[in-house]
């Protein structure tokens, strides 16, 4: 290309100092989602199972995004397009209210399984680092596969029901894959088989999934990034002094007057929460 800048200092009236190569993930593909999943069944502990096979009721508290696994694989019919898998990990709490007794706080494992189509080029060179560890062929593939990025926020809990085994969803199937660092999570072990009556939750889920490769980048460079801020450090100032220094917080003590309803989204099941 007759037009192609190189990399060097820039001489054509432009404010930048020069052109220079940078190596950094360039995002070939990316897709947003608002995704809402229904009767999501919920793994509760051994003491959240108790409580829920003698409630009449359930109702959701928070939902929490434990954890998310990715991986990627080439779609064999269209070149240059990949399938991501995400599977989702989610801590789920809750009250279970029997006639007699006070409501039980109640917790508990959900799973959700995504996937999406995405361009991410094709590329042949093999990208090793100083920072790799191969330890296996699986390694060994993916040093030629676009990198997988999902982003994701807390879910929004919209409904918790519970019902008896013979009332459950046809299809359910017993999930038992689930990693030792997630169990850990939890406040104690979790319940796994399908003997006992079931919880399943309705939750919206926004995420953010994009392919990315190693890449070699020409930007133009305008100056050098130096620090506008003097680093401060802890000085010898007694405890009332430092204590002066802060500012009054007015907000904590006068209500606002309007209320954002993009930072009360969480309000859905009553539960106001701010950002």
């Amino acid at each position: 290309m007759a037009d192609r800048v190189s990399p060097g200092a820039i001489t054509d009236g432009m404010n930048c100092r020069e052109a220079v190569c940078i190596h950094t993930d360039k995002i070939f593909d990316s897709c947003r989602d608002k995704d809402c999943i229904e009767d999501l069944r919920l793994y509760p502990t051994a003491a959240s199972q108790f409580y829920i096979d003698n409630a009449v009721s359930v109702r959701a508290r928070t939902a929490q995004l434990l954890y998310a696994s990715v991986d990627v694989d080439e779609v064999t019919f269209n070149r240059g397009f990949y399938t991501v898998d995400v599977r989702y990990f989610y801590r789920v709490t809750g009250d279970a209210f029997t006639l007699s007794n006070p409501p039980a706080e109640i917790e508990g494992l959900a799973v959700f399984d995504k996937r999406v189509i995405l361009f991410g080029s094709e590329g042949s060179a093999k990208v090793f680092t100083s920072q790799d560890i191969i330890t296996d062929g699986q390694t060994m593939r993916r040093a030629i596969m676009p990198k997988a990025i999902v982003e994701a926020v807390d879910p929004i809990i919209l409904n918790m029901r519970v019902v008896d085994v013979c009332d459950c969803i046809p299809g359910d199937s017993v999930y038992t894959d689930v990693p030792d660092f997630i169990s850990a999570m939890f406040n104690g072990d979790l319940v796994l088989d399908g003997t006992g009556r079931r919880v399943y939750i309705t939750i919206g889920q926004f995420s953010i999934i994009r392919l990315e490769r190693d890449s070699q980048l020409l930007i133009p460079v305008y100056d050098y990034c130096m620090p506008e801020k003097e680093c401060v450090g802890c000085g010898d100032d007694d405890p009332c002094t430092l204590f002066s220094r802060i500012s009054f917080p007015v907000d904590e003590f006068f209500p606002p007057d309007t209320i954002d309803k993009s930072d009360c989204y969480r309000d859905v099941m009553g539960n106001t929460r701010g950002s």
